[in-house]
């Protein structure tokens, strides 16, 4: 096989990997008793790993796979508004971050960003549909939940790419 379908299928075993992560994250109960809805966001331990290993227009398909796969699977429209808000502005904040480099931003801290990022799109979503500024008064306890589950997938994602790290070979090509 040539590297073009090595990289497609790497592209799907992300996205697969992104979408049983998410189905099951589901199922757990939220371990921040103070933000009511805020999950692990361990999906995104997945674009981690796709940000560091894949070019940006090959981490948005492993993203956009994973969104519309997710809702398909066991959604509604408006959780897939707010996980495309989240993980758009996420992803966008998570690019901009990486680019400042490794001596500026860790894994972790670019995982922190991104968990808070997405926080904002999904409360910016909310306020949106529910006609009212005043949800965005709950943005200081999401962006705590943000901070700690980002700190949670940051640590375990920079395992991971020090577990992968030959992947980047397979995205050269």
């Amino acid at each position: 096989m040539t590297s073009k379908y090595y990289k497609l299928i790497f592209i799907t075993m992300l996205a697969s990997q992104a979408v049983v992560i998410s189905l099951v994250e589901r199922l757990i109960p939220t371990p921040f008793a103070f933000a009511p809805g805020a999950k692990l966001g361990l999906g995104n331990l997945v674009t981690i790993i796709a940000l560091f290993n894949l070019s940006t227009k090959d981490s948005a398909k492993v993203i956009g796979l994973r969104l519309f796969i997710t809702t398909f699977l066991s959604g509604t429209f408006s959780t897939f508004l707010y996980s495309t808000a989240g993980s758009v502005l996420s992803f966008i904040a998570m690019i901009f971050a990486k680019k400042l480099g490794p001596k500026r931003v860790s894994v972790i801290g670019i995982s922190i960003f991104g968990g808070v990022i997405h926080n904002i799109g999904q409360l910016l979503v909310f306020s949106f549909i529910a006609k009212s500024f005043v949800v965005l008064n709950y943005l200081p306890i999401l962006s705590f939940s943000g901070v700690l589950s980002g700190l949670l997938v940051g640590i375990s994602g920079n395992y991971l790419l020090s577990k992968v790290h030959f992947l980047k070979q397979l995205s050269n090509n």
